[in-house]
């Protein structure tokens, strides 16, 4: 996947003023507060998943 995810929002102060950063793949600059942020990917929960026989849900 080629593409970046996009925050809709500042995690910082909530304005939608966002451009992507000049620093690197992922980085973002909110032009309302003057914050620069990266978003990151962490993985997946292994909780809620369900498996073909049905167990592994939530109990």
């Amino acid at each position: 996947m080629s593409e970046r995810a996009a925050p809709f929002h500042c995690p910082y102060c909530g304005d939608e003023d966002l451009h992507p950063a000049e620093q690197g793949h992922g980085a973002w600059e909110c032009r309302s507060c003057n914050r620069a942020f990266q978003l990151k990917f962490l993985g997946l929960l292994a909780r809620g998943l369900r498996t073909e026989t049905g167990e592994g849900g939530p109990s």
